[in-house]
């Protein structure tokens, strides 16, 4: 009964609130823009945010959390778009690309109402750094807050430029995570074994690095060299930059699951235990990988695509030591978060990924054949789209990018 009261208070605090995103507009779930062509689906507006980044469903609700990246995190109820602001946020280093990142729940968020986000921290060292938090989402009559707030894991080197990726993805058993971690437009760490930077990161519940990683127990250079984004990938070569000491032993090489990223915005895992990961590359040369242990995807010494300011890189066909991604994009659609779906409101897609992409402003659906992934269908959204995911009802929604953003779902057309 207690539960039932706590939680019919919630829903009359939400109501209360009213569905106003935080550019004020009204909570009115109605259909947004026309289908994209081709679609097999509708869409229809729930809410609006402001520059919202990532969104997690709490079961046996009708509400999700979502986190905008200037540092804010809601409770929306999807069923009428209203919106609680949740109390105790971190912290955060906002910039074009940082800020308050990823959310998910915990495996055990049944039990313990534990949450994990990521966020850009500011750093002791000057800069921001990529960091991965938990906390205890607390809700009762009286509101929405994060409690017991604790750091996990985080890059203490600091420094300059975006690209943090950030992308938490829960192993199929529930007793690890992957973690993927941006090159942060540097380039060379990505390939240095003693920098998280550019790395799919294989982490136990508590941010520790695993037994069973593929080089566990080793650890990295005491000091290592930060520098600023160069201008290109050949100038990253000669960058010079300053000296860091680890505080304490650098547990980086022990904590790596796979090397040579640029920006993974996207990490999931398929129903066979297949773990995928999308990737923006420079100017073309997008990625959808299939991460494999120990495995070094290139970067940034190979990409189907060049650098902005026309430098050209090695394509990797000339340079078959690296693992070559399972599709790409020339020109770049910039992908983000990746879907799975396992729903049963579209049958025809289960299986399918759902990819989403900002200078793209499209929803890209691929299909996949055990290791292997082959383009199906790119709808053209008209807006950026910052993450992708699969609601209880087995709906598709999205989140915009930038201010007044909307939460779409998407049914099926009929």
């Amino acid at each position: 009964m207690l539960k039932r009261a706590l939680q019919a208070g919630l829903l009359l605090t939400l109501a209360a609130c009213g569905g106003g995103g935080s550019s004020g507009q009204p909570a009115n779930p109605q259909p947004a823009d026309p289908p994209a062509t081709g679609a097999a689906f509708s869409t229809t507006a729930i809410a609006t945010f402001d520059s919202p980044w990532a969104m997690a469903f709490l079961p046996g609700t009708n509400l999700a959390i979502v986190t905008e990246k200037p540092g804010r995190i809601w409770l929306v109820d999807i069923t009428n778009g209203s919106k609680q602001p949740v109390g105790g946020a971190p912290r955060v280093a906002l910039s074009s690309q940082g800020g308050l990142l990823d959310v998910k729940l915990s495996p055990t968020f049944a039990s313990d109402s534990q949450i994990y986000l990521t966020y850009a921290e500011p750093s002791a060292n000057g800069g921001s750094g990529l960091a991965l938090a938990r906390a205890q989402l607390v809700r009762d009559t009286s509101g929405a807050q994060l409690q017991n707030l604790t750091g996990l894991w985080h890059d203490p080197a600091g420094g300059e430029g975006g690209q943090f990726g950030a992308i938490i993805a829960f192993a199929p058993d529930g007793q690890s995570l992957f973690l993927s971690s941006g090159e942060r437009q540097r380039f060379t760490p990505a390939r240095d074994a003693s920098q998280p930077l550019g790395k799919i990161l294989h982490l136990s519940l508590d941010g520790k690095p695993v037994a069973g990683n593929p080089v566990a127990g080793q650890t990295g250079a005491a000091t290592v060299t930060i520098t600023d984004p160069p201008a290109n990938t050949e100038a990253a070569k000669s960058a010079t930059g300053r000296s860091f000491t680890w505080p304490g032993p650098n547990l980086t090489p022990s904590e790596t699951w796979s090397s040579g990223h640029r920006n993974p915005y996207g990490l999931t895992f398929d129903a066979e235990g297949r773990l995928w990961e999308t990737e923006m590359g420079p100017r073309g040369g997008d990625e959808l990988n299939l991460i494999l242990p120990g495995k070094n995807y290139g970067w940034p010494n190979v990409s189907e695509g060049e650098n902005y300011d026309g430098v050209p890189i090695a394509k990797p066909a000339t340079q078959p030591q690296y693992e070559k991604a399972k599709l790409f994009w020339v020109p770049s659609v910039s992908p983000t978060s990746l879907l799975i779906y396992s729903g049963n409101l579209f049958p025809q897609w289960k299986g399918n990924g759902f990819i989403g992409t900002l200078s793209g402003q499209a929803l890209i659906r691929v299909t996949f054949n055990g290791d292997t992934a082959q383009k199906a269908d790119q709808w053209d959204m008209g807006h950026r789209i910052r993450w992708v995911g699969q609601g209880p009802d087995g709906a598709i929604y999205l989140l915009e990018d930038e201010n007044g953003a909307r939460l779409l779902k998407l049914a099926p057309a009929h």
